[in-house]
């Protein structure tokens, strides 16, 4: 069933079209390489992902800084696996890992075929919690930077989503109404719940199939988007 007057789509990047999962992993591939850091890439993703998971939880609500989350996602990650790197270089990988990260391209399944379908009928937006130097870049290389209208980040905006000035600076910039606009992420609290505050429809993208009780729209896919838009 379509949604009916919608003029702009405001999708989120991370683990809602770019694949941080598999960028993050070459990049740490490279790091762990040229560092001649020995340890199993596997078993250290395996740590590392929760742990930067719950840095990005507490950087959203403002319990750490992004120079906090930086380090300390790394060096928790270190200490979980008892391998001993000293703080220079820890601060070092961290540098390593914002000028890796954005240099590998690959989008979700579906991310280009979904673009492309939309951006014919709809005006596309970004809003993301991400990085100003980091989000820009990752766009540029993956190609899909000429889809979107505007790009709003967190650091622009001066707050993280949920809050709703986020939303409303978003709007601002590409001239939307919210009765007629439309946000899609992989965060329930970050992306919908925020979009409900400022009067903005949502869906729900499970990209971990947790399959959430939630009173919105959920897809699995990109591709299942064309049974709503």
């Amino acid at each position: 069933m379509k949604i009916k007057n919608i003029s702009h789509v405001f999708f989120d990047l991370d683990h809602t079209l770019w694949d941080f999962d598999k960028n993050s992993a070459l990049a740490f591939q490279n790091i762990f390489s040229n560092r001649k850091i020995d340890l199993n890439l596997a078993d250290f993703l395996k740590v590392y992902q929760p742990i930067n998971f719950e840095y990005w939880e507490r950087y959203r609500k403002d319990e750490v800084t992004k120079k906090a989350l930086r380090y300390g996602r790394l060096k928790d990650s270190f200490d979980s696996l008892k391998y001993t790197v000293t703080d220079d270089l820890i601060d070092e990988l961290a540098v390593d890992y914002v000028d890796l990260l954005p240099a590998n391209n690959h989008l979700l399944d579906g991310g280009k075929d979904i673009l492309d379908y939309l951006n014919k009928t709809y005006q596309l937006h970004i809003i993301t919690n991400g990085f100003e130097e980091v989000q820009h870049k990752k766009l540029k290389n993956a190609g899909i930077s000429d889809y979107f209208s505007t790009v709003t980040t967190s650091e622009e905006a001066g707050v993280k989503k949920p809050h709703p000035k986020i939303f409303e600076t978003a709007l601002n910039k590409s001239a939307a109404r919210p009765e007629n606009s439309l946000m899609i992420g992989d965060n329930y609290e970050a992306d919908c719940t925020g979009a409900k505050t400022c009067g903005i429809k949502s869906i729900f993208f499970d990209y971990y199939a947790n399959r959430e009780k939630i009173d919105v729209i959920q897809i699995k896919t990109l591709n299942e988007l064309k049974t709503y838009l």
